[in-house]
């Protein structure tokens, strides 16, 4: 893979994570402790065990990401979607920011060079590339669910993380003028 290709993909890569993370992270500051823990159903994971199953993920594909396979020996995912009881809100702050740190240090590590590495995932050969984008869509995709559940707890007190409803003119004009004066003064 060409270096400048491989740097600006790890690049992005870091970006995706960062925003993955901000966006569940305000999603769940919205929602009141108890609702960290209520399942729509008996079929459904609560923002909690979400957390619990991001957190084990990401310790087991990130810690030593380059040299042992992702699904570690010691990994116990179906405990991932067990709740204790006495589960608070720090601890599942604690499992997300553990997680996280794992993510961040393995991906910050990485080298242009390493992107077409060959790592595996469950035996299964994956390049460095393949390993991540499998995690970044795993990631989304959990991170969804988190917004999908604190927006339905919220209800009408719903605070948009992103555009808010009814807004998208306004926030496209705003963000054509922001174009506009950042330009170059022979550009506007």
């Amino acid at each position: 893979m060409h270096t400048d290709v491989a740097t600006h993909y790890l690049e992005e890569v870091r970006r995706q994570f960062r925003g993955h993370k901000r966006l569940a992270e305000g999603a769940i500051a919205q929602v009141r402790d108890d609702e960290l823990f209520i399942a729509l159903d008996s079929e459904a994971n609560s923002i909690a065990i979400t957390v619990k199953h991001l957190a084990g993920n990401m310790r087991s594909r990130f810690t030593d990401f380059l040299t042992t396979d992702g699904e570690k020996p010691d990994r116990k995912r179906d405990q991932e979607f067990e709740m204790n009881p006495a589960t608070t809100r720090a601890d599942v702050m604690r499992w997300w920011e553990e997680g996280w740190s794992r993510v961040f240090t393995a991906v910050e590590a990485l080298t242009p060079d390493d992107v077409t590495r060959t790592v595996t995932v469950r035996g299964e050969p994956h390049t460095v590339l393949q390993a991540i984008n499998r995690q970044v869509a795993h990631y989304a995709y959990h991170v969804g669910q988190i917004v999908f559940l604190a927006k339905h707890f919220r209800s009408g007190e719903w605070k948009s993380l992103s555009v808010p409803r009814g807004k998208s003119e306004e926030v496209n004009a705003a963000m054509a003028l922001k174009q506009v004066k950042g330009a170059p003064s022979g550009q506007r």
